[in-house]
């Protein structure tokens, strides 16, 4: 009988995607349970009520680009986000079709409120690691940053 070859295996726990997203929705979640208690705000509404916190008056679709978050997700959490009035849209001057999104200033308030939270979450998380070692982490990131996306930056 000749020898068949090996059929490779997938450890999960050795699978540096699996690994990220496991590590990325953790370290979510975590932030995500101090101002969801607080706020009644999911991951998905706080990522784009963050998002317009930095870049104010741009559409659903751009926050999908700038977040990776698909289309499906960012409709509902900005569904949510309107209807709790955290955010409001109007049409665009240049192109009525496109819905231009902005922070309320009910919206404005929460994130105002968040933003001490997430930044003292991130801090606990980062002193785990060494001056030497912050640094390496976000020199491999940006690497595998430009690795996975080439032909634009991820943030």
């Amino acid at each position: 009988m000749p020898d068949t070859p090996s059929r490779p295996s997938l450890r999960l726990s050795e699978f540096l995607p699996y690994r990220l997203s496991v590590l990325s929705n953790t370290v979510s979640r975590n932030i995500a349970d101090l101002y969801d208690r607080a706020f009644g705000i999911s991951i998905w509404q706080w990522r784009v009520m963050a998002v317009l916190g930095e870049n104010s008056g741009i559409t659903a679709t751009e926050i999908g680009q700038v977040t990776a978050m698909d289309k499906v997700a960012v409709s509902r959490a900005v569904s949510g986000l309107l209807d709790s009035g955290h955010i409001a849209r109007r049409a665009s001057k240049e192109d009525a079709r496109r819905a231009i999104l902005t922070l309320t200033a009910k919206g404005k308030e929460v994130y105002d409120q968040i933003v001490p939270i997430a930044l003292g979450a991130e801090r606990d998380l980062v002193e785990s690691l060494s001056p030497d070692e912050q640094a390496q982490l976000a020199a491999l990131m940006e690497k595998l940053a430009r690795a996975a996306e080439p032909d634009r930056p991820l943030w």
